[in-house]
């Protein structure tokens, strides 16, 4: 199992020098890399199999930069160590994966090493993968190699400096923080939960986005068996929601039917999808069965509170929409909120669901970590396309609207309204989110990449 970091600091350590000490002098780690598998018949059933799984890991999302070719890489994301790029993962023989083996597919998506022998970043993230099945690889391998058009597309290096880009360290990451073994149904758990569990560890790869990260940047955990998992991270200049069962800002005011429409829409009576969870939607979650969204839904459903939070905010707002609907601003920022925010999300903080989402207990507005609610105020929000339609209402970007004070304060204000209680936004993290990012531009939003 992997180690945490939290646990025994001087122990691991110890054990990273002597297996760096080990890497340089050429001695075998014990862990080896996980077992090739064999190959499975490439049929058309085998092939739509793949398909779907593609789906469900959301590989189109990643590998595709807007505008460009379904799978042929390319797309930035950005990392507290740098830029990293996805790659071309086509089956173009040159700059893809078109000379892959099977044995050779098995071992980058699951271990991390490119056919060359190359480790890969983690932000490509094999250690969920390593869950996934013997017959799952097999199916996504005959699917990219059958099925998706080949792109001759080079891959741009990663933008990171040295002394953080040397891979060499990368196998004593691995064996310290990465479970090669694929994922064992749990027999407390019927098989709905574990479905969902295979699902939201494996494909899925919730965790490396909605899991915090250590000091070597490794997930803090990996599976429910650790509080921390799916506790919500901030990434790439957004804050990936609390998936556990905090009542305020996690999933614990949510049934299972609200997480399936979620899944199925990205819309529901408490929340729109925003950020990078548009293309899960987009590109994924609306093409798995409902049987596979709901055994998503009822694994999530089962994660305990991760921070305590049990205490359900009361969202009490007569006296923030009394004080808005008689024009009184004395609030900080509720004179822009009523000209610019009024209109759509109400006086009252409620919206108009499922598609105009509640501000007033909202879980992304009660988030410790304000930098979402910053973000798609200060950029707006890409369509979410469901069905090949794309929703009706969206967030605009108020970049040019407001100046960071004025921007600070209508966050601010959202926060604290409404018997909301989080805490208030500072100008300076509006400047610098605002030097960091680019408003949403619609026209690089391509909804066929999957054909």
């Amino acid at each position: 199992m992997p180690i945490n970091v939290g646990d025994n600091m001087n122990s691991i350590l110890r054990n990273a020098a002597v297996l760096s000490l080990a890497l340089i002098i050429g001695a075998p780690l014990a862990r080896t890399a996980a077992p090739a598998v064999a190959a499975t018949p490439a049929g058309p059933e085998v092939i739509a199999q793949g398909e779907y799984l593609a789906h469900a890991a959301d590989c189109v999302a990643c590998h595709s930069a807007p505008g460009g070719a379904a799978y042929a890489g390319g797309r930035g994301m950005g990392l507290p160590l740098g830029v990293i790029y996805a790659t071309n993962i086509t089956p173009d023989p040159d700059t893809g994966i078109g000379r892959y083996s099977l044995q050779d597919f098995d071992r980058a998506l699951r271990s991390g090493i490119a056919r060359d022998g190359h480790r890969l970043y983690p932000s490509m993230p094999y250690p969920s993968y390593a869950k996934i099945s013997d017959a799952d690889i097999a199916a996504l391998y005959a699917f990219f190699m059958q099925s998706v058009k080949p792109v001759r597309q080079e891959n741009r290096p990663a933008d990171i400096r040295w002394p953080l880009n040397i891979r060499w360290a990368l196998p004593v990451w691995n064996w310290l923080f990465v479970d090669s073994k694929s994922y064992q149904p749990q027999s407390g758990h019927d098989p709905q939960w574990n479905r969902g569990a295979y699902l939201v560890q494996g494909l899925g790869h919730c965790g490396a986005c909605h899991t915090p990260r250590g000091l070597l940047y490794q997930e803090k955990a990996l599976t429910e068996a650790r509080g921390s998992y799916l506790a919500g991270a901030s990434l790439d200049n957004w804050s990936a929601t609390d998936l556990a069962g905090d009542v305020n800002f996690g999933l614990g005011r949510w049934s299972e039917a609200d997480l399936l429409q979620f899944l199925k829409t990205g819309h529901n009576a408490s929340a729109t999808a925003f950020g990078s969870m548009i293309d899960v939607i987009n590109y994924s979650t609306q093409y798995l069965t409902d049987e596979d969204n709901t055994a998503m839904a009822r694994y999530l459903k089962s994660l305990p509170p991760a921070h305590g939070d049990t205490t359900p905010i009361t969202a009490d707002g007569s006296a923030t929409t009394k004080a808005l609907q008689a024009r009184q601003f004395a609030a900080a920022g509720s004179r822009n909120y009523v000209t610019l925010c009024a209109g759509c999300h109400g006086f009252d903080g409620r919206g108009s669901a499922p598609y105009i989402p509640p501000l007033a207990g909202n879980p992304a507005v009660l988030d410790p970590d304000p930098v979402s609610l910053i973000n798609i105020t200060l950029n707006g929000s890409s369509p979410i396309v469901v069905g090949g339609r794309p929703d009706a209402y969206r967030m605009v970007s108020f970049r040019t609207s407001l100046d960071d004070q004025q921007l600070a304060d209508v966050v601010s204000f959202i926060r604290s309204g409404w018997g909301n209680n989080a805490s208030a936004v500072k100008p300076r993290a509006v400047s610098e989110l605002r030097a960091k990012t680019d408003p949403v531009r619609y026209n690089e939003i391509d909804l066929l990449r999957m054909r």
